[in-house]
């Protein structure tokens, strides 16, 4: 039998790839597109487990996995660091530059 190419092998690695590029979009749209690899990967993991000898492009499968992983981690990072952004330093100094470094230096005590 002549193997061919998993579904979604190509997708998944560059899901993978963009949950890290975009982690820093207020933490939401990497986080997004990290879940969705990781059940995309799921699924052709278990499609390929079945039945190895008939797929290729594991490989990328594998590696989107794990990107889709680093990307979630970033992102959830990033938006605890925003929330705590909000909560601590209130949602008019994001909007205002010199209230930021006002309200800046009031936390680091000068």
């Amino acid at each position: 039998m002549e193997q061919q190419k998993l579904p979604n092998s190509t997708l998944i690695l560059v899901f993978g790839i963009l949950s890290i590029v975009t982690c820093c979009c207020y933490g939401f749209i990497g986080l997004i597109l990290g879940i969705v690899t990781i059940v995309l990967a799921n699924k052709a993991t278990q499609l390929y487990t079945a039945n190895p000898e008939l797929y290729t492009g594991y490989q990328n499968v594998k590696t989107g996995k794990i990107l889709a992983y680093i990307g979630i981690t970033l992102s959830v990072l990033y938006l605890i660091f925003v929330i705590w952004s909000i909560v601590v330093l209130g949602w008019d100094a994001m909007q205002d530059p010199e209230l930021m470094q006002e309200r800046m230096r009031e936390l680091m005590g000068q």
